[in-house]
């Protein structure tokens, strides 16, 4: 796992740290971070150890942090150190070798290579002063990240907007070697629950939130791949900068996934489609019967997806489907992985309601040859560590 020791320095692009941070931990690397006096005027130490689910170092003369991970460990134990954004004054001091805080005092230390993403004021960029430090710091080996022309928070235009999170993450992937491992894959993953009406008030349908779903397709997303997600009824936000395809019955995610299947390499069916449908379906609000007697609702099998992506000719070469069992699970879902003939099941245990809704649960990699405890843990880390799997498998095609 690559190290990233970040500092956060003063400047209202601090914000847009938060967003690269969360990058940096979806591709599995560890961030530590440091942040300035002026950053903290901007982000709150506990949104940056949120995302970063590290300590946030502030305080040169912090006995704890000192004895602990001090300065010299910060930059020593670091892959690369990033600064982002690096303000004016930041810059300053790298150049002339000030040490008056931590974040100074540990780039003086560095043997590290250092990666800065300026942002300050167009003029303050262009003053002559910031230009003949700028030159200092490439005359030293110290990667910059040219700033944007474009508006900026004090209204006014020019070059001093720090590059966008995604820009400065892809130039520390290029910096590290580190590539996205299913870049040029196009994956398509199903989520939520169905809703099969009964008539236009009522349906039938399952406690699916679709967390773990929409979860494994930002995962798939942050590893390179180019993604659809066939969404049923969910109260989730669309995922930036995936194709999500909104429907509401199992037969319209059925129709969904035949047409968009056959263009894919990876397949994951997380859904949780109903297994049947009211065989009729009535179109005004059924009333209730004299005598309280509930009127018969016919029931119907709908058609089988995950069975129809794993057996078509055109299949996805790695098709993953989801046992949501009560009892026996592992026996229930390796049945499950040879009836529906797909490649892998991922398996939890629903009983007692304990999983949908929930922000973490409990998985288990279902192989022909092989059964893999991912463990109890948060959905997206669950996510995460099965793109790491999938990845694997791709290596070996």
């Amino acid at each position: 796992m690559k190290q990233i020791l970040l500092v956060i320095s003063g400047g209202i692009a601090a914000y847009k740290s938060l967003e690269l941070i969360r990058l940096l931990r979806k591709s599995h690397m560890n961030v530590r971070c440091i942040l300035t006096r002026g950053g903290a005027q901007f982000v709150t130490p506990l949104s940056v150890a949120a995302l970063s689910e590290n300590h946030v170092y502030d305080d040169i003369w912090s006995l704890k942090d000192e004895t602990e991970m001090g300065h010299i460990r910060l930059s020593r134990e670091a892959d690369l150190i990033v600064i982002a954004p690096a303000s004016a004054n930041m810059i300053a001091k790298m150049a002339h070798g000030l040490a008056d805080d931590l974040a100074s005092t540990t780039l003086l230390a560095a043997n590290t290579p250092i990666l800065i993403a300026p942002a300050m004021n167009h003029e303050m960029w262009k003053n002559a002063a910031t230009q003949d430090n700028i030159k200092k710091l490439l005359s030293r080996g110290i990667t910059v990240l040219n700033p944007e022309d474009g508006p900026m928070a004090c209204n006014e235009t020019g070059i001093g907007r720090m590059r966008e999170p995604s820009d400065i993450f892809n130039s520390i992937q290029e910096y590290l070697n580190v590539s996205s491992p299913l870049a040029g894959l196009k994956a398509m993953v199903t989520s939520g629950p169905t809703y099969e009406p009964i008539d236009p008030v009522r349906f039938i349908g399952n406690r699916s939130s679709g967390k773990q779903g929409h979860a494994i397709a930002c995962a798939l997303r942050d590893a390179g791949a180019d993604v659809t997600l066939i969404s049923g009824p969910v109260s989730l936000n669309d995922p930036d900068n995936i194709n999500v395809i909104h429907i509401e019955t199992a037969q319209e995610m059925y129709a969904s996934a035949e047409e968009h299947h056959r263009h894919m390499d990876i397949a994951v069916c997380a859904a949780a489609p109903s297994d049947w449908k009211p065989s009729q379906l009535s179109k005004q609000k059924i009333k209730k019967l004299d005598g309280n007697i509930p009127p018969p609702v016919v029931l119907e099998e709908n058609k089988d997806i995950l069975k129809m992506i794993a057996t078509s000719q055109n299949r996805p070469k790695l098709v993953i489907g989801f046992a949501a069992e009560t009892e026996n699970l592992i026996e229930h879902a390796s049945a499950k992985l040879i009836k529906k003939g797909c490649d892998w099941i991922l398996a939890n245990d629903v009983s007692g309601g304990q999983i949908f809704g929930s922000e973490s649960s409990h998985l288990y990699l279902i192989k022909a040859d092989e059964q893999i405890d991912l463990g109890a843990q948060s959905k997206e880390q669950l996510a995460s560590d099965l793109i790491i799997k999938i990845a694997d498998h791709f290596k070996t095609l």
